[in-house]
Protein backbone atom coordinates (compact mmCIF):
# COMPACT_ATOMS: atom_id res chain seq x y z
CA UNK A 1 0.00 0.00 0.00
CA UNK A 2 1.17 3.50 -0.68
CA UNK A 3 2.12 5.81 2.13
CA UNK A 4 0.63 9.03 0.76
CA UNK A 5 -2.32 10.19 -1.26
CA UNK A 6 -0.11 11.56 -4.01
CA UNK A 7 1.68 8.21 -4.32
CA UNK A 8 -1.68 6.44 -4.57
CA UNK A 9 -2.74 8.87 -7.29
CA UNK A 10 0.47 8.16 -9.23
CA UNK A 11 -0.24 4.43 -9.00
CA UNK A 12 -3.70 5.02 -10.49
CA UNK A 13 -2.31 7.28 -13.22
CA UNK A 14 0.41 4.78 -14.08
CA UNK A 15 -2.13 1.99 -14.42
CA UNK A 16 -4.21 4.04 -16.87
CA UNK A 17 -1.14 5.08 -18.82
CA UNK A 18 0.17 1.51 -18.99
CA UNK A 19 -3.18 0.31 -20.36
CA UNK A 20 -3.19 3.02 -23.05
CA UNK A 21 0.42 2.30 -23.98
CA UNK A 22 -0.15 -1.45 -24.21
CA UNK A 23 -3.17 -0.89 -26.47
CA UNK A 24 -1.24 1.35 -28.85
CA UNK A 25 1.81 -0.91 -28.85
CA UNK A 26 -0.33 -3.94 -29.59
CA UNK A 27 -2.12 -2.13 -32.43
CA UNK A 28 1.21 -1.09 -33.91
CA UNK A 29 2.60 -4.62 -33.80
CA UNK A 30 -0.60 -6.05 -35.27
CA UNK A 31 -0.43 -3.57 -38.15
CA UNK A 32 3.16 -4.63 -38.81
CA UNK A 33 2.12 -8.29 -38.86
CA UNK A 34 -0.68 -7.49 -41.32
CA UNK A 35 1.95 -6.14 -43.71
CA UNK A 36 3.70 -9.50 -43.55
CA UNK A 37 0.53 -11.46 -44.25
CA UNK A 38 -0.54 -9.15 -47.07
CA UNK A 39 2.91 -9.44 -48.62
CA UNK A 40 2.80 -13.23 -48.36
CA UNK A 41 -0.59 -13.33 -50.08
CA UNK A 42 0.67 -11.10 -52.88
CA UNK A 43 -2.37 -8.82 -52.93
CA UNK A 44 -1.05 -5.38 -53.96
CA UNK A 45 -4.08 -3.40 -52.80
CA UNK A 46 -4.15 -5.08 -49.39
CA UNK A 47 -0.40 -4.60 -49.07
CA UNK A 48 -0.66 -0.90 -49.82
CA UNK A 49 -3.45 -0.48 -47.25
CA UNK A 50 -1.54 -2.51 -44.65
CA UNK A 51 1.64 -0.46 -45.12
CA UNK A 52 -0.33 2.76 -44.77
CA UNK A 53 -1.98 1.53 -41.58
CA UNK A 54 1.36 0.37 -40.16
CA UNK A 55 2.93 3.78 -40.88
CA UNK A 56 0.01 5.49 -39.18
CA UNK A 57 0.25 3.32 -36.06
CA UNK A 58 4.03 3.64 -35.84
CA UNK A 59 3.92 7.42 -36.26
CA UNK A 60 1.23 7.77 -33.62
CA UNK A 61 3.19 5.65 -31.15
CA UNK A 62 6.24 7.86 -31.68
CA UNK A 63 4.19 11.03 -31.44
CA UNK A 64 2.88 10.15 -27.97
CA UNK A 65 6.30 8.86 -26.80
CA UNK A 66 5.43 5.18 -26.60
CA UNK A 67 8.44 4.47 -28.80
CA UNK A 68 11.43 6.66 -29.62
CA UNK A 69 11.43 8.58 -32.90
CA UNK A 70 14.43 6.67 -34.19
CA UNK A 71 12.80 3.37 -33.26
CA UNK A 72 9.79 4.48 -35.29
CA UNK A 73 12.02 5.28 -38.26
CA UNK A 74 13.67 1.87 -37.99
CA UNK A 75 10.32 0.07 -37.82
CA UNK A 76 8.97 2.00 -40.81
CA UNK A 77 12.09 1.04 -42.77
CA UNK A 78 11.54 -2.59 -41.76
CA UNK A 79 7.93 -2.47 -42.94
CA UNK A 80 9.03 -0.92 -46.24
CA UNK A 81 11.74 -3.52 -46.79
CA UNK A 82 9.39 -6.40 -46.12
CA UNK A 83 6.71 -4.96 -48.37
CA UNK A 84 9.18 -4.36 -51.19
CA UNK A 85 10.77 -7.79 -50.88
CA UNK A 86 7.45 -9.63 -51.14
CA UNK A 87 5.73 -7.42 -53.71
Amino acid sequence: MTSSLSAAKRVRQNAKSRARNRTRTSAMKTAMRKVETAAAEGDAAALKAAVSEAYKRIDKAAQVNIIHAKTAARRKALVTRRAAAKA
